[in-house]
């Protein structure tokens, strides 16, 4: 090799060295502040739990083992936890279904925002981003306010004579539901505005001259076109919805609990650190893979686009 491509080669084993060490910072802060907090809550699922709370050893799988089974008190016999198993349930079908609802009222939000005149449209991206402007908690309790029964919804039904007397939606699962849908809308809205942004819109005028009808537009047009900024939203929704701690906890009382509820309780009341753990780094497992779903199937487009 010659001189000029060993003098090369040496620069840009200096910039290498140079952009590890600018990095570093960076990179100590996130195995500290990131990994270091994880990796200490999967050692806590794998220790023995403390007579009053805490961990200790020897090493243990038992945390991992309650996750999703139980021995009977009286003669050890192992079944399936199903106390443990529907708050799961609970949490992934109340996820899903805020998913859905901020989806379907999302995406015509959001076209609505893309098409309005230029002008217009930062007015309207902030009337959508003012929500995060207040803390989620008296969110929450607005929400509250609302569908209470002595709230703004049933007294307006008791007036209409819609009713004879007050629904109860408090305390329940609805009213997880409704709280987690209001609360996430904002970051359904957002991705799929973006997307909607990009799209071009002469393409639904060659999709009318060919006489496709509206639904088959959206269909085979808008919808595989906007997919990156849809699964974009839907992970963005679905994830902070699995882990909701606040609105479960206002609206949906102590004994509708997700699994955000059931591993504060488990490191508060409850005593048994190693199962909170076991349920936290199954919660993650669970996130980790909705962001691989999200990475695959952005892949494509991605890769088409370029």
């Amino acid at each position: 090799m010659s001189a000029a491509g060993l003098a090369e080669q040496a620069r840009a084993a200096r910039r290498a060295r140079t952009g590890w060490l600018l990095s570093a910072p960076a990179l100590l802060v996130l195995l500290v502040g990131a990994a270091g907090p994880l990796l200490i809550v999967f050692a806590y699922s794998v220790l023995t739990r403390g007579e009053y709370g805490g961990v200790q050893l020897p090493l243990s799988g038992e945390g991992w083992f309650r996750v999703l089974f139980q021995r009977d008190i009286f003669d050890d016999t192992i079944s399936l936890n199903t106390a443990h198993l529907a708050i799961l349930w609970r949490s992934v079908w109340l996820s899903l279904a805020t998913t859905a609802i901020t989806f379907v009222l999302g995406l015509p939000t959001a076209w609505f925002i893309a098409t309005r005149p230029e002008r217009t449209r930062a007015l309207w991206l902030f009337l959508i981003t003012i929500p995060f402007w207040t803390n989620l908690l008296i969110r929450t309790f607005a929400v509250m306010e609302v569908i209470r029964n002595e709230g703004i919804l049933n007294s307006l039904l008791l007036r209409l004579g819609l009713i004879e007397r007050p629904i109860q939606i408090l305390f329940t699962d609805w009213a997880t539901l409704i709280g987690m849908a209001y609360v996430y809308l904002p970051l359904m809205v957002l991705p799929l505005y973006a997307a909607i942004d990009r799209f071009d819109m002469r393409l639904l005028e060659a999709g009318y001259d060919l006489y496709a009808s509206r639904w088959r537009v959206l269909r085979r047009v808008v919808l595989p076109l906007i997919r990156p900024g849809i699964v974009a939203g839907c992970i963005l929704v679905f994830i902070p919805s699995l882990g909701a701690y606040v609105t479960p906890r206002v609206l949906g009382g102590g004994t509708n609990m997700m699994i955000g509820n059931f591993i504060e309780l488990q490191f508060g009341q409850g005593r048994n650190w190693p199962l909170g753990a076991a349920l936290a780094v199954t919660l993650l497992v669970v996130v980790m893979g909705a962001l691989l779903l999200y990475l695959r199937v952005t892949q494509p487009a991605r890769a088409r686009d370029e």
